[in-house]
């Protein structure tokens, strides 16, 4: 993954900050900038970063010392520090992205619109389909239903009485031939 996109954020272009030191205030990234740590340690990308603490995560998980049955909170201790710190790699990483999001939409904003409507076309059409859908399953209910009353009619046009049945069950059977 990280091969695929490390260089994702090294030809990057970076504003300037604003000249009163960004809206964070003095000292802190404006905006626009770049995100704080966008090398990330060691001057690898945010991209590796957050591999690396995935990882780390991930191989505190299934080390052999913790199998092995290592004190319960020493392993618990471990394990959240690795969590802690892919958290804080991936919120690094979505502050960068919506960074850039943002100077996306400043500079190009037709592009957001196209986005937008993009995606309410496409919400549009997945509703029309789930409209469909649920209409369907009611013609098919409305036909049981349908069925059902079709049913429960007959049985009052037959004639009542104790020997209606007797005399509904003759009437199917046909008379006897005679001999000629």
């Amino acid at each position: 993954m990280a091969s695929s996109m490390s260089g994702m954020f090294l030809g990057q272009q970076q504003s300037a900050p604003h000249p009163s030191g960004g809206p964070g205030g003095p000292g802190q990234p404006g905006m626009l900038s770049g995100p704080p740590g966008a090398r990330g340690s060691n001057g690898n990308t945010l991209v590796d970063d957050l591999e690396a603490a995935f990882e780390a995560g991930f191989a505190s998980l299934v080390s052999q010392d913790y199998v092995n049955g290592t004190d319960q909170e020493e392993i618990r201790t471990g394990v959240d520090q690795c969590v802690q710190k892919f958290l804080d790699v991936a919120r690094q990483t979505e502050c960068f992205f919506l960074q850039k999001r943002l100077q996306l939409s400043i500079q190009k904003p037709e592009q957001v619109e196209k986005e937008d409507i993009s995606e309410l076309r496409n919400e549009l059409q997945r509703k029309e389909l789930l409209i469909q859908k649920h209409l369907t399953k009611i013609h098919n209910w409305q036909q049981v239903l349908e069925d059902i009353n079709v049913q429960h009619k007959r049985p009052t046009e037959l004639p009542q009485g104790p020997l209606a049945f007797l005399e509904q069950a003759s009437a199917n059977i046909p008379a006897p031939m005679k001999p000629n």
